[in-house]
């Protein structure tokens, strides 16, 4: 996925020193792009557009980026003194993320050689303040990546931004399709869609439930035989879910529900969709089977109408791509308290990425006592333990804000009558503090959850979005939270 995009490097000067500097200066660009692309570091090639010299030259590379569909991004160096005002029109037209690299070509100060041509060559050190300057002045979104260009902390930062850029191209044409409305009455998984379209990218459409039934008809006997091969092959599978088990019909009937889901959301060209438990006329299951194996395919996929959430996960998921330990859309379903060790048990019905799992996961089938429809297939597991983030997006009234809560998931105790894929956090800096700021913020109980991703992440996306962020980790206190909410209330007034 990642390799179908590409990052501009522009690099910023000025024809005020001569040709032989500009000269110079495109060859140390050079040099660095292909630096950079050499380092293993980079999810996303970068790709060298030259050196501006004039307002006019700013402008037409800055209106290319934005026409031109691989280019996610653009990254900005000034290695001369590049006027900033010459950067203003373009700034203006610039659509796509912005990274302002403060960099030089050389690592080191040549004392024992350095002269005054090059002083004048080497001006990082001043150009990219200027260059800082006019974006402050026009409030222009940006990241700031400070190192040396071969230092693998900056190009660490850097290669956050693109996998952050990616998805934000990603969700600028993410048409979510959902299959029933919210649950009746719950405020918090709705929204405007309308405002998320214009902020976000999200296109949020509704499909009748008969569609996928009138595709799950079509499904062949061969097709679902494939499936449930797959399967075998991938999951354990419990003793009466196997061929002549009690559940077999059952294991099949989920087969037929995830090709038939998954036609539809190719035909729809849809990256995410919803479901709703009071919505399933003519299925014979809820598709708990089918929501968990599309999550690991990239999918986003939100429980009861929850339209935010399942964009969210798919914005994660493609942030993530590639990563090892995995993503999933997770509800907080009940406390455990312990002191230190207090926690809150994360799952849902049925719907958890098998990304997130342990162990291999088991295909089970067990009553559910809600929606009112056969028994349904799931794959059960316990997730991994170590650090993630859990996020959220919630609808303000005036404003979308991101909520990002640092968690770190420990080994949860057996389960033995609660047949579900779970995992078991404690949100920092504990569950007092965590759960508290959770609140007070807003927060839904719904969450996309990733061990791979930081928080540095999800900064850079609501930076690009131009949305409000609040975050809850090992240094949040209530006191100073309320401040930060009360602040931002004032802010994002104006």
């Amino acid at each position: 996925m990642l390799k179908n995009f590409e990052v501009w490097f522009v690099t910023g000067a000025q024809l005020l020193y001569g040709g032989d500097a500009v000269i110079a200066v495109d060859g140390h660009s050079n040099e660095m792009v292909a630096g950079l692309n050499a380092s293993g570091n980079l999810p996303v090639k970068v790709v060298y557009k030259g050196t501006v010299n004039s307002a006019k030259e700013v402008t037409a590379t800055l209106k290319a980026a934005n026409n031109d569909d691989k280019c996610i991004g653009v990254i900005t160096w000034m290695h001369t003194f590049s006027p900033a005002k010459m950067w203003i029109h373009g700034l203006q037209e610039l659509r796509k993320p912005l990274l302002h690299f403060h960099t030089q070509f050389n690592k080191e100060i040549p004392w024992d050689t350095m002269d005054m041509d090059f002083m004048n060559l080497n001006q990082s050190a001043h150009g990219d303040r200027e260059f800082g300057h006019i974006t402050a002045r026009m409030r222009k979104p940006r990241k700031v990546v400070v190192g040396h260009w071969q230092d693998p902390k900056a190009q660490e930062k850097i290669a956050v931004w693109m996998r952050v850029s990616a998805a934000w191209a990603d969700s600028q044409d993410m048409r979510i399709i959902r299959f029933g409305d919210q649950m009746n009455n719950v405020a918090v998984t709705d929204g405007d869609k309308v405002d998320a379209e214009l902020k976000l990218g999200y296109h949020v459409d509704y499909c009748p439930i008969a569609e996928l039934v009138a595709l799950q008809e079509k499904v062949s006997d061969a097709e679902v035989a494939d499936l449930v091969k797959v399967y075998e092959k991938e999951y354990e599978i419990a003793a009466d879910c196997k061929q002549g088990g009690k559940y077999r019909g059952q294991v099949i009937n989920a087969a037929r529900i995830e090709i038939a889901l998954r036609k539809v959301l190719k035909e729809k060209g849809a990256k995410a969709f919803t479901t709703n438990f009071d919505d399933l006329s003519g299925v014979d299951q809820l598709p708990g089977l089918a929501s968990q194996r599309l999550m690991a395919e990239g999918y986003g996929f939100g429980a009861e109408g929850d339209w935010k959430t399942a964009a969210l996960y798919r914005t994660m998921w493609v942030m993530s791509y590639g990563m090892p330990k995995g993503c999933s859309f997770l509800e907080d379903y009940t406390l455990n308290f312990d002191g230190d060790k207090s926690a809150i048990l994360q799952s849902h019905m049925l719907e958890v990425c098998p990304l997130i799992a342990d162990k291999k996961p088991r295909l089970e089938v067990h009553p559910l006592g809600i929606g009112g429809k056969n028994d349904p297939a799931r794959l059960v597991f316990t997730s991994k333990t170590g650090q993630g983030i859990a996020a959220t997006i919630v609808d303000m009234g005036s404003r979308f804000r991101m909520i990002v809560n640092v968690v770190d998931c420990i080994e949860p105790k057996p389960l033995p009558k609660l047949p579900v894929a779970s995992a078991l956090w404690i949100p920092q800096p504990n569950l007092e503090v965590g759960a508290a700021a959770w609140i007070l913020a807003g927060g839904t109980h719904h969450t996309s959850f990733s061990y791979d991703l930081t928080v540095e992440y999800l900064e850079d996306y609501a930076e690009i979005a131009g949305i409000e962020l609040v975050v809850i980790d090992n240094n949040t206190n209530i006191s100073d939270f309320r401040k930060e909410l009360r602040f931002n209330e004032v802010y994002y007034k104006f």
